[in-house]
């Protein structure tokens, strides 16, 4: 009776303290195309609450989604893996806008076919998160089995963790009861809801954008004395005020029309995700910052920015045409004298319209025309108004050497993004914070008239308007200088680099603590580093770990950890960082941080086959640990901290993300109490 009580007991525990997570099950099956073309579908089916990330993910974001298929040179691949039911939303986790899945989601894989075949193997790597947790990241394998009625065959691969910590696999059929489908269905229907308003808060963000800087570029010297000329033209011209009007209207639609057709074409030519992809890539970063450049030195004035004048003399010609087609040829004939201001903003613009994908192109240059087109219309129906207009002169290329300062800072971002993509550390945080502070400061002197540029006129003073900008962009550059030594610039925090991403993440030449560099370091225990921001002692090698703590007669303090834990992070910059607990774990416990998402290839001689997944290797830092914390814990979630003596048992329960101060330091403190 005591043994079947304490066995009881035990599994109580377990259950009740297990925190195992297998949010995704992976669904396969293979859909006939032709006698030779087949699509491989992979289905993910989410639970409440987790989210799956998509295959295309940015710079310093979470594990993306990525397929591998075994070719034993039976089949060739037919373009990329495509997804459907991804939706892009700002993610709190990762503090970044994230394409994601949740509920379900599917990937089709074309192939063709070359040798009869019965089944392919393939392989999905991916991350899923929470509003508290993320896993790490993970591998399943798939089988898609090919049979004489291949588009109605499903092999369903299921996988779970049992108490043995074995891995099972399950086959299903596709016998599906008239209520799962009923449920699928509503769930379908609410993902596709959500999918629209998230579209259309998108559409709604990149029109506004747009429409802000269609007015920016009609205060520039290309446009802006443009107004006066036309609806002068119009008034003249026209028989009656009605007609004015309803010719200077068409000739704001004709404008819309132009720059609509553009944004289509855009589209038809990119399609609704390819740009999405790019805007990852290292070389379509690095084009586009040498395209922002060009354009920064064609705004400050080092070389006009111009269509052949063919071109124009062409669309001249057509718009001495009387009628709406002559109306037509002359919004046709501003669109190209004016694309030397026009052209950057324009072209900045569709960039980034076209990496939203679907019908963001269009939307975006519907609002840069309307804001163009408007004062024609306008000013055509009150041509009382124009007197009001401020006259034409050199404010107007101060406006556009202006938009070039912006494009030159901007452009920055994008060669940012290509150096993060791989790491290459050319572009760490002070060097563009530092540059940033150049650009703007440089900015605030011109605007002030201490600098002159190839196209400004003499200025014997300035106007209010300008010296307040003048001021505006000095309080924002001197706003950036304590960046240098830490400070987390919130304002612009989507710009730069991250904090870690840096020569000194809290301030050149200082620790993260604040104090002068000193040679701590050099007096480190072997196999140890200082943890920042707080310069923790801690190993990242367990055995080594757990050598020291019987050397000195501490705890240890197992911290499981990834470098793409945001929840890890808030741990130890805001609760960690109290002294009452930061004094715990500098003086009282050795910490050992275990990354499971670490990427380097374990040593040859440590490459073990895996207890959870039979048949398959731990060849990576991070496999080893995420195993180690799932097979002895019983858990797979991080941040997870385990209180243990030097045989390796356990001094306290362990804990997962506790964001209260009070509850964490009890918890220490319990722990440590037991030990002593």
């Amino acid at each position: 009776m005591k043994k079947i009580l304490t066995f009881l007991l035990s599994v109580s525990f377990i259950l009740v303290n297990a925190q195992i997570f297998d949010p995704v099950k992976w669904d396969t099956k293979v859909e006939k195309i032709n006698d030779q073309e087949y699509d491989l579908v992979t289905t993910a089916t989410i639970d409440q609450g987790w989210k799956l990330y998509s295959q295309t993910i940015p710079p310093n974001g979470p594990v993306p989604t990525t397929f591998e298929y075994i070719n034993d040179g039976t089949f060739e691949l037919v373009g990329k893996t495509v997804e459907t039911g991804s939706v892009v939303k700002h993610d709190a986790v990762f503090d970044m806008e994230i394409g994601f899945f949740y509920k379900n989601a599917t990937f089709k894989q074309r192939i063709k076919i070359l040798k009869p075949l019965s089944s392919i193997k393939a392989g999905v790597e991916f991350m899923v998160c929470d509003d508290a947790n993320c896993l790490p990241p993970d591998t399943v394998d798939l089988m898609f089995i090919f049979s004489e009625n291949t588009g109605s065959t499903e092999a369903n691969q299921t996988q779970s963790v049992d108490n043995s910590n074995a891995a099972i696999f399950s086959l299903e059929g596709d016998d599906k009861t008239s209520n799962d489908k009923t449920v699928k269905e509503e769930t379908q229907k609410v993902e596709e809801n959500d999918n629209k308003n998230v579209a259309n808060k998108g559409l709604w963000s990149i029109f506004f954008i747009s429409f802000l800087s269609g007015f920016a570029a009609l205060l520039t010297p290309c446009v802006f004395p443009m107004i006066p000329m036309t609806v002068s033209y119009f008034t003249k011209q026209s028989k009656s005020k009605i007609k004015g009007i309803r010719n200077a209207i068409f000739y704001g639609l004709s404008i819309i029309v132009i720059y609509v057709v553009l944004g289509s074409v855009v589209t038809a030519i990119f399609g609704a995700d390819a740009l999405n992809a790019l805007a990852s890539n290292f070389w379509f970063n690095i084009i586009f910052f040498l395209i922002l450049i060009f354009f920064a030195a064609s705004f400050l004035g080092a070389f006009e920015l111009t269509l052949p004048s063919s071109w124009s003399t062409k669309v001249d010609a057509q718009a001495d045409r009387s009628g709406l087609v002559g109306i037509f040829f002359m919004a046709l004939a501003l669109a190209i004298v004016s694309f030397s201001c026009t052209g950057p903003i324009v072209g900045t613009l569709l960039v980034e319209a076209a990496s939203k994908g679907g019908i963001a192109p269009i939307i975006g240059m519907l609002g840069f025309s309307l804001a163009i087109a408007l004062p024609f219309a306008i000013f055509a129906a009150f041509p009382g108004w124009l007197n009001s207009l401020p006259k034409s002169g050199g404010w107007l290329n101060t406006v556009k050497v202006v938009l070039g300062f912006l494009e030159l800072a901007l452009a920055f971002k994008f060669l940012s993004n290509a150096d993060l993509a791989y790491q290459y550390h050319w572009l760490e945080r002070e060097v563009f914070i530092a540059i940033w502070i150049a650009v703007f400061g440089t900015l605030a002197l011109y605007l002030f008239g201490k600098i002159r540029l190839p196209h400004d006129s003499p200025v014997d003073k300035i106007s209010v308007g300008r010296l307040s900008l003048g001021l505006l962009s000095l309080t924002f550059t001197i706003y950036m200088i304590p960046g240098l030594w830490g400070a987390p610039l919130n304002l612009i925090s989507a710009f730069p680099p991250p904090q870690h991403y840096s020569e000194s993440p809290y301030g050149v030449g200082y620790t993260k603590t604040g104090g002068i560099v000193s040679s701590q370091e050099d007096r480190l225990p072997e196999g140890a580093h200082l943890l920042e921001p707080h310069n923790i002692l801690a190993f990242d090698d367990y055995e080594t770990g757990i050598a020291y703590a019987k050397k000195v007669n501490k705890p240890i303090l197992l911290d499981f950890t990834g470098w793409t834990c945001v929840n890890c992070r808030k741990m130890e910059q805001n609760v960690w960082a109290k002294p009452h607990i930061l004094d715990i774990l500098k003086n009282d416990v050795v910490l050992i941080s275990l990354y499971v998402d670490d990427k380097r290839p374990l040593p040859e001689n440590q490459i073990v086959e895996s207890k959870l997944k039979p048949g398959k290797q731990i060849k990576y830092i991070g496999q080893k640990w995420s195993e180690f914390q799932t097979v002895r814990y019983k858990a797979n979630s991080q941040p997870f901290y385990v209180l243990m003596n030097h045989d390796e048992s356990n001094l306290i329960d362990p804990i997962g993300y506790t964001p209260d101060v009070d509850e964490f330091h009890q918890w220490l403190t319990k722990g440590v109490g037991a030990f002593k």
